[in-house]
């Protein structure tokens, strides 16, 4: 066999086991149930925390890039 041939099969076969093997996740997937969304009261109290967190990260770069630069 020519070479182009072989590298075709070796191509095609791995092309056909990535498409069995997606097909395969996706049905272990579907498998788990119904998804449920999260709760909403539970998703306004993680993003308030992390904003604080994010106040205060950049509030620290600030004060300290103000120190470094001699401005306080």
């Amino acid at each position: 066999m020519n070479r182009s041939k072989i590298v075709a099969i070796i191509t095609g076969a791995i092309s056909i086991l990535l498409a069995i093997a997606y097909l395969i996740l996706v049905q272990l997937l579907d498998f788990r149930g119904e998804m449920l969304p999260a709760p909403q009261e539970q998703l306004s109290v993680i993003s308030y925390q992390l904003s604080a967190i994010g106040r205060d990260v950049t509030c620290n770069v600030c004060t300290k890039l103000s120190v470094i630069r001699g401005e306080w």
